[in-house]
């Protein structure tokens, strides 16, 4: 059983920081490439950013240069840190992760998991 919790977000002015944290517990064995995806009302979740067990990143365009992911690997845990937020970055952010499970000796499973979501919304 694996569990992400996500914590941090709320409600910020326009050009204002807020930073997303998520935290993995359970059984977990390893953990892969780790991300945050956004889903605002009547649109499609997107992927905000992603970063490799070997810290490799990755960005969605619209947030390139305003939002940074990090992780500590030791702490099983992954940041978002969002600066001089948008209007447009209103959405509710979720944390995922690539998690390998040992179900027994010598068998690994890959699932992707999801956190609960965390509201950030953004004013004008």
């Amino acid at each position: 059983q694996v569990q992400l919790v996500e914590s941090g977000g709320g409600l910020v002015q326009a050009g204002g920081s807020l930073r997303l944290s998520c935290v993995a517990s359970g059984s977990i064995f390893s953990i892969n490439v780790m991300g945050w995806y956004r889903q605002a009302p009547g649109k499609q979740r997107e992927l905000v950013a992603s970063i490799g067990s070997d810290s490799s990143t990755n960005y969605a365009d619209s947030v390139k240069g305003r939002f940074t992911i990090s992780r500590d690997n030791a702490k099983n845990t992954v940041h978002l840190q969002m600066n001089s937020l948008k209007p447009e970055d209103t959405a509710v952010y979720y944390c995922n992760a690539r998690i390998t499970t040992q179900q027994r000796v010598g068998v690994y499973v890959v699932n992707d998991s999801w956190g609960q979501g965390t509201q950030v919304t953004v004013s004008a």
